[in-house]
């Protein structure tokens, strides 16, 4: 069953958003905080694929929430939903470890699009049965896991989220060759994705800011002026 934490203060919106998942097939929780929430994210034994969090809530809100959910599961989707339209509200979301934001208010296809569009990148990123044997693929210092969906640097464990694996997997895939940010939005999002493409620019930025030892002078994931973003296997 596909699963979801719903988690919205204000009872007429978490209902709307229930009625139309269970109506396509999710299965859904509810909470009206983000206390409430981390006690039954912390206390579940079914395990969630997707989280959807209201920002604007009493006590934690929900980019403290993200943060916290983000610390217990790289593999957790999560969906920030907002009123407000600012673009750090949107970007500072992301950077604490959100997949992707919807600004309210929004239609029922929307956000069934954007959880559907999610739900099939985290279910792609859940490891393989342990039976199978371990596959890797090496860049010089770099190591990524394909079966633990995990990635280490001179040995020691890079912590990512399931975008940022798939980013580091189509990178390590396709290395020193430029690829576009649309390009990049289409493989990982999808190419039914209808957000920002901004949303490249920001992963890109958080997976420089935990490979590299400078984030501000990259070596491994290099702008190329005007064709995108490289995996630059010279620094490697």
């Amino acid at each position: 069953m596909k699963r979801v934490l719903i988690v919205e203060d204000e009872v007429a919106i978490r209902e709307f958003e229930a009625i139309n998942l269970k109506r396509v097939g999710y299965e859904t929780v509810e909470a009206g905080s983000g206390e409430e929430a981390l006690e039954i994210f912390d206390n579940d034994t079914e395990g969630f694929d997707i989280a959807l969090l209201d920002v604007m809530m009493p006590g934690m809100d929900g980019f403290a929430l993200c943060k916290e959910l983000r610390s217990r599961s790289d593999s957790l989707g999560i969906i920030m939903l907002t009123a407000k339209s600012q673009e750090m509200d949107k970007i500072s979301g992301l950077m604490i470890g959100a997949d992707d934001y919807v600004t309210k208010p929004f239609s029922p296809t929307e956000l069934l699009a954007r959880v559907d569009s999610l739900y099939r990148r985290v279910s792609k990123t859940k490891p393989a049965a342990v039976s199978k044997p371990s596959t890797q693929i090496e860049s010089g210092r770099f190591v990524l896991d394909l079966r633990s969906r995990s990635l280490s640097k001179d040995g020691k464990n890079i912590e990512l989220t399931q975008i940022e694996f798939q980013i580091m997997e189509y990178f390590f895939a396709n290395p020193d060759e430029p690829i576009g940010r649309t390009v990049i939005l289409h493989k990982i999002w999808g190419e039914e994705y209808f957000g920002e493409e901004k949303i490249v620019d920001v992963n890109i930025r958080r997976l420089r800011m935990k490979i590299e030892e400078d984030a501000s002078e990259p070596k491994f994931i290099v702008t190329v002026w005007g064709r995108g973003y490289m995996w630059d296997t010279t620094a490697t």
